[in-house]
């Protein structure tokens, strides 16, 4: 089987790779690019840990072929964080608690950005609803939902 060229854009860089027809797409930015912040917590798209947002919306990366990333705009949990350090996001999720082992955190933070980019007020119904996705064996949610609530309000302050 031969490989398949895609160019795409990751995190804001245009970048090209090789990939199988068959390899899902968090395999290749795993494996092959590199980008591990992206975790493989089921492979069957029921845990959100490999959540990245693809052309702004939230894609399970276990569940999209590398080959469907020709041509779209890619967000990872790498390219959430500015130059100048962490995103408001990450900070919040930092100081409340909002993560342990790490597995599910990034899938988190991605699907955070992803809700509030939609939605720059959202109630806790919203933020559950929006997160469902996600799963957490560790922290429960509360923390969760906390951070993502301060993460509103931090983001609304700064706008």
């Amino acid at each position: 089987m031969s490989k398949v060229h895609v160019s795409t854009t990751i995190n804001g860089d245009v970048v090209e790779f090789l990939c199988e027809p068959h390899q899902s797409l968090l395999e290749v930015l795993r494996e092959d690019l590199g980008l591990t912040g992206t975790k493989e917590g089921c492979a069957t798209g029921d845990c959100g840990a490999c959540s990245v947002l693809v052309d702004g919306r939230l894609v399970c990366s276990c569940l999209m072929l590398g080959v469907e990333a020709d041509s779209v705009e890619l967000t990872t949990i790498e390219g959430i964080a500015g130059p100048d350090g962490l995103h408001v996001i990450q900070q919040k999720y930092l100081e409340h608690a909002a993560l342990q082992c790490g597995i599910c955190t990034p899938g988190f933070i991605v699907a955070t950005k992803a809700l509030l980019d939609k939605h720059s007020d959202p109630d806790e119904t919203t933020i559950r609803y929006w997160l469902a996705g996600n799963l957490c064996r560790c922290t429960g949610y509360d923390k969760i939902v906390r951070a993502v609530q301060a993460s509103a309000e931090a983001l609304a302050y700064e706008a």
